[in-house]
């Protein structure tokens, strides 16, 4: 075993040489960080050497994608009075579809020349909504009521091929259409129909 040349001390660095080696380190270290750190990593060039490299524009990239990154995650964050929110949304939108949906639709074929009556019975000062669409040609409607020595004419119609809207009643009674298909081939009538009725009636 050998053992290691004892260094004169005139050898080693004085405590002058060891603080100005500190300092020029430290100098070293924040040039480092001034001129290449802050500009590949924080897109900050106060120097302008990062813009010279080309690593001030590497730096906003990386800048940029966390910024989206940590806005993708608040994103995508639960968060519960956001979902009770979303909830009580969901309700309301639920509530609004079905007060709009249609309560009944009927579906009839008349043929070449044949008639027939649809009328919803209804109370005085009552709504009804419809809508209607015939499929394989044109028809003539009446849309109409009458009781008691009362009448009313809501719409008519030759030759049409659909129609929609919303009537109130003058007076309780049977309200409704009379259909005739004057085209020379069968006819389907689709109605849909809601509002304030209490039933559907085929008259005769």
């Amino acid at each position: 075993m050998h053992n290691a040349p004892k260094p004169n001390l005139e050898d080693l660095p004085t405590k002058a040489q060891l603080r100005r080696s500190s300092i020029v380190a430290g100098i070293g270290a924040v040039a480092i960080g001034v001129m290449v750190y802050m500009p590949a990593e924080l897109g900050k060039d106060p120097t302008g050497f990062g813009t010279l490299l080309g690593l001030t524009e590497m730096g906003e990239i990386k800048q940029q994608l966390a910024a989206e990154a940590a806005a993708d995650a608040e994103l995508h964050t639960p968060d519960e009075s956001s979902s009770l929110i979303n909830d009580l949304m969901g309700l309301f939108v639920s509530a609004a579809y079905a007060e709009e949906a249609w309560a009944d639709e009927i579906t009839f074929v008349l043929d070449p020349g044949a008639y027939i009556e649809i009328k919803a019975t209804m109370e005085e000062g009552a709504t009804l909504y419809y809508s209607w669409v015939a499929d394989g040609g044109r028809i003539n409607f009446d849309l109409h009521a009458h009781a008691d020595g009362q009448n009313v004419t809501y719409e008519k119609g030759r030759g049409k091929t659909a129609g929609e809207g919303s009537f109130e009643t003058p007076f309780a009674g049977n309200h409704g259409w009379f259909w005739r298909n004057r085209d020379k081939s069968e006819v389907t009538v689709t109605l849909q129909l809601r509002g304030d009725y209490s039933a559907i009636v085929q008259e005769e």
